[in-house]
């Protein structure tokens, strides 16, 4: 499997981050062992100081399929769940004033954090699922799917064009503002509407 992630899909979090707003997806990839394994600590890196927590809807892809067109992309994904997208931040940075690719700062191991459970699509108003990250019990990040510049149906019509998406692949769609780093100790809790379905320990 794999994980795809779209960068930059939130307005707000572009302009935080000082980027422009992308006119198509921006697209990079996790290898399967950036999955943290369910309920165990997330272990800051020795090789950055500064990680920081993105929160995002994630859909998971439930059919095989290729240069999907955008009206049938609801048929490739009956589940979303949520996740943390670690990044480098330092890392990132450092690679991109070298104009070097930057993978190893966003897919290094324990880097996508996925929630425990997924919520069947049938269940949310797929246009305005509420989403949201506490970190020591604080709010920190908070998003709606309204807010995405791709929606998720666009994300897959448009990824499908350069990797064949498979059952069991996750897809990363976006992260809002409110993205900051973490430090040995700090709790945090994911959250879609007010359910939390996701928890994790930083050490």
């Amino acid at each position: 499997m794999k994980i795809i992630c779209i960068g930059r899909n939130y307005a707000d979090h572009a302009k935080e981050l000082q980027n422009n707003i992308p006119k198509e997806p921006i697209l990079f990839l996790k290898p399967e062992t950036a999955i943290q394994p369910k309920g165990h600590p997330f272990f800051i890196p020795d090789f950055s100081n500064n990680i920081h927590y993105e929160v995002e809807l994630v859909i998971k892809i439930n059919k095989t399929g290729k240069n999907i067109e955008e009206q049938f992309a609801y048929k490739y994904y009956s589940e979303i769940g949520i996740g943390i997208d670690f990044t480098a931040r330092d890392v990132q940075n450092e690679c991109k004033d070298k104009g070097h690719p930057w993978e190893k700062s966003k897919g290094f191991d324990g880097s996508a954090q996925i929630s425990r459970s997924f919520i069947d699509k049938s269940n949310l108003e797929l246009d305005n699922i509420v989403f949201s990250l506490n970190k020591n019990g604080k709010e920190v990040q908070k998003g709606n799917s309204n807010e995405m510049i791709f929606t998720f149906d666009q994300i897959i019509a448009y990824a499908s064009r350069f990797f064949t998406l498979k059952i069991g692949d996750l897809i990363f769609t976006g992260t809002p503002k409110g993205v900051g780093s973490v430090k040995n100790g700090d709790i945090l809790k994911g959250f879609i509407k007010n359910e939390e379905i996701l928890k994790v320990v930083i050490k």
